[in-house]
């Protein structure tokens, strides 16, 4: 049976691997999927459903039946049982509900075989932090995007500005900072790059550059060239 091909875009928030990986997919007219999105959905959708981060079956419960989909030609658009919540799921205080549930292992067992099952024709580019570790180890390309706490900081001040909302920087480089220790120490699938990972520091790299030299790899690696 074939297997098909997977490419895994991997690192912590603010690096710019959601922007690389919806990109990549969009080149390729390949599936995508955004797991860290899985985990905030579950998130808010158990919080509210009235579930508690301490309610185990309850959150694995509802993380088996939630219907999730990723359209990366509406700029990342995401579908829960028919309705958009993207802008919802991309709140700072989602994220932090993510990592919280992210360290559950029973949640992260139930939501496994969800995002291997992403898998599909003609191929799949997957975003998270454990997509070259754990969902997908056999994928033919990985990439680990990393950048310094405060450079991603200081991207995240500059969105949320951008758009209106009121926030402190310093606040924000402190919850990067307090996600960062969650997720490389926690005892499930940690936060690290694939032995065989392509490491690539995005601190002073545009999102152009980082795309053109992912570009680079995927055509060297798998004579991918994107439509």
């Amino acid at each position: 049976m074939r297997v098909e091909t997977v490419i895994t875009v991997d690192g912590p928030s603010g690096t710019g691997k959601g922007t690389l990986a919806q990109r990549l997919a969009r080149h390729l007219g390949w599936h995508f999927l955004d797991s860290g999105a899985l985990y905030r959905i579950t998130a808010l959708g158990t919080e509210a459903a009235g579930i508690a981060p301490t309610d185990t079956a309850g959150l694995c419960a509802f993380a088996a039946r939630m219907d999730v989909a990723f359209a990366t030609r509406f700029a990342g658009s995401i579908v829960l049982d028919g309705a958009e919540i993207s802008d919802q799921v991309r709140l700072e205080e989602s994220g932090a509900k993510a990592s919280i549930v992210a360290a559950i292992p029973e949640l992260r067992a139930a939501l496994l075989q969800r995002q291997r099952d992403f898998r599909q024709p003609p191929g799949l580019i997957a975003d998270g932090r454990d997509m070259g570790t754990v969902v997908f180890p056999d994928a033919a390309l990985k990439f680990y995007l990393t950048a310094s706490a405060e450079e991603r900081a200081h991207r995240r001040y500059k969105q949320l500005i951008n758009k209106g909302v009121d926030v402190s920087l310093r606040s924000l480089l402190r919850d990067i900072q307090a996600r960062d220790e969650r997720d490389s120490t926690r005892a499930v699938a940690p936060l690290r790059p694939a032995e065989d990972a392509i490491i690539v520091d995005t601190d002073t790299l545009t999102a152009d550059a980082v795309f053109a030299l992912a570009c680079q790899h995927v055509d060297a690696r798998l004579g991918l060239r994107g439509a």
